[in-house]
């Protein structure tokens, strides 16, 4: 319920988001008009084709991404057929027949009728329900995220639905400030019909903002510092993170943190669900609940190019080797955030690299993050001998009680000669623990569905080339330097020497990246403040900032050994073909 609320407040504040600008020439274009029949339908069917678009959109093929460009396409010529019947009333009886007519018919039909028809404003609304793109805050990124990881289900059209009637009511009192505003100065000077034309100008305006893709460039990037701080307050405030860090998905209802979740007694939290559905398993054979009964069991969800997940896997695996032959079994869920990571080649790299010899089920499919009903990355269940769940832990921290938490239900199953104590670990590279109290800038995505604070000048164009500069950088923006296309999760380098620059303040800074075609070698430099790195230099760089991308992975790039400060990093590609999917900071 609280994720409603959210979803209802995250619309409401579309209101004051540059994005809406393009759309509220359409609405007010009907200001003069009872708002029962005529702003209401409108406001409905822009609610309505918004949340499906965006329901399909968030867990369908590139069909869907086709489909809808055909439909605003088609929406931005009725519109404008609607705008011109505006701005110029007689052209519509002598001119244009018979497409200019089709828009007078929806501009005036119902003009003479107290009971105009619904369908008119109706289908207006569904037209700019295909036009309408909100800039992507958190509360909409945490919808969207989750339904791309869930998949299709009625409470992502529920939640998108929620979110647009939040945009509506704010919509709805712009209409109705708008229609006293008309009356009066129909009424006081007599110039309604100049209105209406003022009016069919601003339409035909808003369509070429949204033919040109400046409502999800500029207008996106001007948004930044506004709402998305309420919003993330507001995140912060109804739907908190728990543990140290960990990276939220879906959109389910908050878990307590691990602090709260068990107390001295570790109470059930229900039984542990099947492990079906998993697309592969590496190092075992396949794991069915049955086999585990009368094993103590953790299960740990995470991802290969999650640094949230990296950091706490030498505690998973010291556990696992610790306590294996105690009655243990360690099981880990790999589920993929990224396209690349649904490779099993690439997580059978991943799991030699990072020296995982316990079972792990390829999760490509969700099936089993669905089962946990799990929100999280990385996110540890812990699992007595009769099957229940009786522990969780959200993030990374919480080491030492997890683990006094596996002692005891090893005790409770009755084994003997428990190692006492808490494993000692010593994790170097990306493992190594973050420096969280230095870390003051956000992981940051690079592809335009969950991407913020761009600074290059025009702001995104998507899926497209296009050659960027750099923006005057403040802290936690970043830009794009060369031909690059920016896709919904990821940034494609088109020519050689294209950078990419932040401006961060961390201790450690990562870049998930990979080659466009396997085998494929991307040398890059890397800079700091216009100097190569020296000591500062990440595990995968030398002291001249000198690297390649060689596969598809999460790069150490800084590791700064001095006091940390605000530093302007760059990255610059010597290769074309790199993509560039998301920073993280340590």
């Amino acid at each position: 319920m609280l994720l409603f609320l959210l979803a209802y407040l995250g619309g409401v504040l579309t209101i004051i988001s540059p994005c809406i600008l393009p759309v509220i020439p359409f609405v007010l274009a009907r200001a003069d008009r009872p708002f029962l029949r005529n702003g209401l339908p409108m406001l409905v069917g822009m609610a309505l084709a918004f949340a499906v678009v965006a329901s399909l959109a968030s867990v369908a093929g590139g069909w869907v991404v086709s489909a809808n460009q055909y439909g605003r396409a088609a929406a931005l010529v009725l519109l404008a057929l609607f705008g011109l019947t505006l701005l110029f009333p007689a052209l519509a009886d002598r001119a244009m027949a018979p497409l200019v007519r089709v828009g007078a018919r929806l501009s005036h039909l119902g003009e003479g009728k107290a009971d105009g028809s619904l369908l008119v404003p109706l289908v207006l609304g569904v037209a700019t329900g295909f036009l309408w793109a909100p800039c992507a805050g958190p509360v909409l990124g945490l919808i969207l995220t989750g339904a791309a990881l869930k998949g299709a289900n009625a409470t992502t059209t529920l939640l998108l639905l929620t979110y647009a009637a939040g945009a509506a009511t704010s919509l709805a009192l712009a209409l109705a400030v708008g229609g006293r505003v008309f009356a009066a100065m129909k009424r006081s000077i007599g110039i309604g019909e100049w209105i209406r034309r003022g009016l069919g100008a601003a339409v035909l305006v808003a369509i070429v903002a949204i033919a040109l893709g400046l409502d999800t460039g500029v207008l996106t990037n001007l948004s930044l510092s506004g709402t998305n701080a309420i919003e993330q307050s507001l995140l912060d405030r109804l739907h908190p993170r728990q543990g140290q860090n960990p990276v939220a998905i879906s959109g389910g209802p908050a878990k307590p943190a691990a602090s709260e979740a068990a107390d001295a007694d570790l109470p059930s939290e229900g039984p542990m669900p099947p492990l079906d559905g998993a697309t592969a398993w590496l190092n075992s054979a396949p794991i069915t609940t049955e086999s585990l009964k009368g094993k103590v069991v953790l299960v740990d969800f995470w991802t290969y190019s999650c640094i949230n997940c990296l950091r706490s896997i030498p505690y998973v695996r010291a556990w696992a080797q610790k306590y294996r032959d105690h009655g243990l079994v360690v099981i880990g869920v790999h589920a993929p955030e990224f396209a690349f990571e649904r490779d099993v080649d690439n997580v059978r790299k991943a799991i030699s690299t990072f020296k995982i010899d316990y079972p792990v089920a390829v999760d490509n499919d969700t099936k089993i993050w669905q089962a946990f009903e799990n929100e999280y990355w990385p996110a540890h269940y812990f699992i007595d001998a009769n099957g229940d769940i009786r522990h969780h832990h959200f993030g990374e921290g919480g080491y030492a009680e997890s683990e006094r938490v596996i002692q005891e239900l090893l005790t409770e199953a009755g084994q003997r000669d428990i190692p006492g104590g808490t494993v000692d670990v010593n994790a170097s590279g990306a493992e190594a623990a973050s420096a969280a109290a230095d870390v003051k800038s956000p992981e940051t995505y690079l592809g335009y569905d969950r991407s913020n604070r761009f600074d290059s000048p025009g702001g995104v164009v998507q899926d497209a080339a296009h050659t960027y500069e750099a923006g005057a950088l403040q802290l936690n923006a970043w830009s794009l330097v060369g031909n690059w296309t920016i896709g919904p999760e990821r940034a494609t380098l088109n020519e050689p020497d294209g950078k990419i620059v932040y401006r961060f303040h961390a201790r450690d800074l990562h870049l998930v990246l990979g080659p466009t075609e396997e085998g494929k070698t991307i040398r890059f430099r890397v800079t700091i403040d216009g100097k190569p790195p020296g000591s500062a230099h990440g595990m995968d760089t030398d002291a001249n900032g000198e690297g390649a991308v060689t596969g598809q992975r999460l790069y150490q790039l800084v590791r700064d050994t001095g006091s940390v400060a605000d530093h302007n990093f760059e990255i610059q590609f010597l290769d074309p073909g790199v993509q560039a999917y998301a920073f993280t900071f340590g």
